[in-house]
């Protein structure tokens, strides 16, 4: 509503700048105001001016009170509370910047607190708590000095966990025992978490403030994903609804970040169908893949560092004969050069196909064979892609 958001201008500037702002806007939804029990005409900048008081806002059309505040120096600063419905709604205080100072509450049509909050100057501070209708906690959350980490806490109506952030302190009581959950006491804790219907969601143990372990569930109970910590690894599987798993991914924790060092995925049915693994310093190392018969689809062999980093790929037919074989050299952001000879064989193994390439991934040297392995062609390729018949 347009009063409502002057008021709320009104709260962040100060009362005296706003009176003319607020009287037009009361004008359209014909407020009634009073201050210090007699009426006052808030269209009127300085009817307020240099005064201290109460000033009080009607509905004119309902009688129902909208608003009450105190005045100091014609500024609003101190006690303000907001009603709806002739009901509290909220209330806080206001200093003299015209910021939330202190406690600041908000209540349900019932007179049931919904949140109960502490500010610094307009800042949110400690814990702030919230909650359901009802009166059962919701979430607290704690807001530190400065920028550092909020832990928080949420419920659900039924007054289960449904999440729990911790930080480096347990900050949390005495909502909750976070010293416990959070694993500050007494090693590893065991958390559990649920949605609105119940159900178990997931299973989560902290260590100091760090969670080291996350068990997530699907609807039927079978475990969705799986996330561990164990010294200076991190290893993260996740699984179908039918408990098979088809992804796992290790990583190697270093400082504040993490390096993958392997990361396998699975067929439908379990079978492995990529094998990937990295060095310390996150470079690839073996690339391997697989047909859903188990046998090996690819194989890409990585060598050298810098500049020099080359990967040798094998590929394979599905009876697991060879059917390709050739080395890469590596540039840029990935980008393979093909270099030296590479193959192509026929499922009984006999090759097919041969090209050479130069340092700068240009074909120099093309030769085929036909199916019993007699020699075709073999053609000297020039770098406009021409070609004549190789002669030594």
């Amino acid at each position: 509503m347009p009063v409502r958001a002057a008021l709320s201008r009104l709260l962040r500037t100060g009362l005296a700048a706003l009176l003319p702002l607020l009287g037009a806007t009361a004008a359209h939804a014909q407020l009634d105001c009073e201050f210090n029990g007699r009426g006052v005409n808030i269209a009127n900048g300085a009817s307020l001016a240099g005064k201290t008081g109460l000033l009080r806002c009607k509905d004119r059309e309902s009688g129902e009170l909208q608003r009450e505040e105190q005045v100091q120096n014609g500024v609003s600063m101190g006690l303000v509370r907001i009603y709806e419905k002739g009901k509290l709604a909220k209330e806080h205080t206001l200093n003299a910047k015209g910021n939330m100072q202190g406690r600041a509450r908000e209540f349900s049509p019932t007179g049931r607190v919904l949140r109960d909050a502490t500010y610094d100057d307009g800042q949110e501070r400690g814990l702030v708590r919230s909650y359901y209708p009802g009166g059962q906690l919701r979430r607290a959350m704690f807001y530190p000095e400065g920028r550092g980490d909020r832990a928080s806490v949420e419920f659900t109506e039924r007054g289960q966990m449904s999440a729990l952030r911790c930080t480096d302190t347990p900050v949390l009581a005495p909502v909750v025992d976070d010293a416990k959950l959070c694993g500050f006491t007494g090693g590893p804790s065991q958390v559990e978490l649920f949605d609105t219907r119940g159900t178990l969601r997931s299973r989560l143990s902290y260590l100091a403030g760090k969670r080291v372990r996350t068990q997530n569930f699907y609807d039927n109970g079978k475990t969705a994903l799986l996330d561990e910590i164990s010294g200076t690894q991190r290893t993260e599987q996740s699984y179908s609804s039918e408990g098979i798993k088809r992804r796992e991914i290790v990583y190697l924790l270093v400082e504040r970040t993490s390096i993958r060092q392997r990361e396998q995925a699975f067929s439908e049915k379990g079978t492995l169908v990529r094998d990937q693994r990295w060095n310390s310093a996150g470079e690839p190392v073996v690339d391997d893949s697989y047909y859903l018969n188990g046998q090996p689809s690819s194989k890409a062999v990585y060598s050298g560092s810098g500049d020099a980093r080359t990967v040798e790929v094998t590929e394979f037919h599905d009876n697991g004969q060879r059917a390709a074989q050739g080395r890469y050299q590596i540039v840029g952001r990935g980008r393979q050069v093909p270099i030296g000879t590479h193959q192509r064989f026929s499922e009984k193994g006999t090759p097919v196909a041969e090209s050479s390439f130069d340092a700068k991934g240009r074909v120099t040297r093309e030769r085929t064979w036909d199916e019993n392995g007699e020699l075709q062609r073999d053609d000297e390729v020039f770098e406009d892609g021409s070609r004549k018949a190789f002669t030594r």
